[in-house]
């Protein structure tokens, strides 16, 4: 059953900083909306002292206390050292967090083939990541630390990733009561009308709405407004066009679907939304408690490995 008990705000710049206060603005908001435990990580290139890792703690938890004011907010500070790209993700697992919220920079269209650390960790993480942008349309309500998520869209495209997607959309979509727009975009070149289309175009259409109508649980139509788009054209452009037309508070998707997938060369389409969306993104995936097996002892019997004995399964966090 899907649910939001564990949180991890990655904070990589000082707190005095824009991009720390924002990110932690809505993880703080999150939390308190879930009723979760939040962590705050702060990964550095720099060895921690006692000295450094005392004065950093002390000012992540007098900006945590000043976010969440009087709201009983379980939090705390975890401080690492190494690469954020591949600590983040390791501290996710390690503390079995379902979400992870973090700011991405808008990076130049000279290094965009070269992705972001938001783009590394929604490839790794073993949960979902909520990315948040600077300059972008943001919850109406927010400042006051209070959410007011009204409209959602959720691309679709059959995978069981977009699934994922679906479910975590209507979640969200069921706590703040928000309007959900659910999209799945064909491979065709755009038409003027539905009409002017070849018949199997126009039957693709047909069948892709039908789809979408059957994907919605239908009790979540007794609590939500929800309404199927079918598009034609690059899935992600369909995507940004439509969420800045219709004022879109949030954007979800699946990391690995068949039409988003993120293992395309030279950037996919879920790589594009992250980096030109006008709204947080979403990217859903399977939680990923990592299970390693350790090596079977030299003296373990034959018997014992005809048996599969090959040691205890143990918990490790995923890299």
């Amino acid at each position: 059953m899907i649910g939001v008990k564990r949180i991890l705000c990655p904070v990589n710049h000082l707190p005095t900083t824009a991009d720390a206060v924002e990110a932690l603005r809505y993880a703080v908001a999150l939390a308190a909306a879930y009723e979760a435990e939040l962590f705050v990580c702060h990964c550095t290139a720099e060895p921690l002292t006692e000295q450094r890792e005392a004065s950093l703690r002390q000012t992540f938890e007098k900006l945590l206390q000043e976010m969440k004011g009087p709201r009983p907010l379980a939090s705390e500070v975890v401080l690492v050292e190494g690469d954020p790209v591949s600590e983040i993700p390791h501290a996710a697992a390690e503390r079995r967090v379902d979400l992870i919220v973090m700011r991405s920079r808008r990076r130049p269209l000279a290094a965009a083939l070269l992705g972001s650390t938001a783009e590394a960790i929604c490839r790794t993480a073993p949960c979902p990541v909520f990315v948040t942008h600077a300059h972008e349309h943001e919850w109406e309500g927010l400042p006051e630390g209070e959410i007011k998520l009204r409209r959602l869209l959720i691309a679709h495209d059959f995978s069981n990733d977009s699934e994922l997607a679906l479910s975590y959309g209507l979640l969200l979509a069921q706590e703040y009561q928000a309007e959900v727009h659910l999209m799945h975009v064909l491979p065709f070149e755009p038409a003027p009308v539905l009409a002017a289309m070849p018949n199997g175009e126009a039957a693709a259409f047909h069948q892709a709405a039908r789809r979408l109508q059957s994907a919605v649980p239908a009790e979540a139509f007794l609590w939500c407004q929800i309404k199927q788009i079918v598009r034609s054209g690059q899935p992600y452009r369909e995507i940004l066009t439509y969420a800045e037309d219709h004022e879109m508070d949030l954007i979800c998707l699946g990391a690995q679907g068949a039409g988003f997938s993120m293992r395309a060369l030279f950037g996919s389409n879920a790589d594009r939304v992250l980096r030109q969306a006008p709204c947080p993104v979403l990217i859903t995936r399977p939680l990923r408690p990592s299970f390693k097996q350790e090596p079977a002892p030299v003296f373990a019997s034959a018997a014992a490995g005809r048996q599969g004995n090959h040691g205890k399964g143990v918990i490790v966090p995923v890299n």
